[in-house]
């Protein structure tokens, strides 16, 4: 079963525009030669990486909701300019929306294990996905979503 992690996407409003930044990335990454993927930066490596790489996405956490995830296809890890240990986390640059669920701010990642992971909102949840961010988000803290 694979493991996944949770990161905060700061600074996103919502998911569309976490997609806009992921593709940006993508579109960048294609530019100067490189293949198509989503880079993400990490101060630590994460040590359960054969977990992760066994079919385990990054969850991101967008104002305060899992909101959407990203397929890992590795992790890399390298030393900056100044000697210091990052890890990059390499993703297939396709978002898949899920069932939102609140989450609470926190600092780096954390390990979500797959049963506890939310399910994507596949094609009978897509009015939902579809509806304005800030209306599913009123829907739901009234309890209709």
């Amino acid at each position: 079963m694979p493991l996944h992690l949770i990161k905060l996407a700061v600074g996103c409003e919502s998911v569309k525009d976490f997609e806009s930044r992921v593709a940006e990335r993508a579109r960048l990454a294609k530019a100067q030669g490189l293949p198509r993927q989503h880079i993400h930066v990490t101060r630590m490596t994460p040590k359960r990486d054969a977990e992760l790489l066994d079919g385990g996405s990054i969850y991101w956490v967008i104002r305060g909701e899992i909101a959407a995830r990203e397929k890992i296809l590795a992790i890399e890890p390298f030393r900056d300019g100044d000697g210091i240990a990052r890890c990059r986390l390499i993703m297939q640059p396709k978002v898949f929306a899920v069932a939102p669920r609140p989450m609470r701010p926190f600092q780096g990642w954390r390990y979500l294990v797959a049963a506890d992971a939310p399910p994507d909102l596949g094609s009978a949840a897509a009015s939902i996905a579809a509806m304005p961010e800030p209306m599913r988000r009123e829907l739901r803290e009234l309890g209709l979503l």
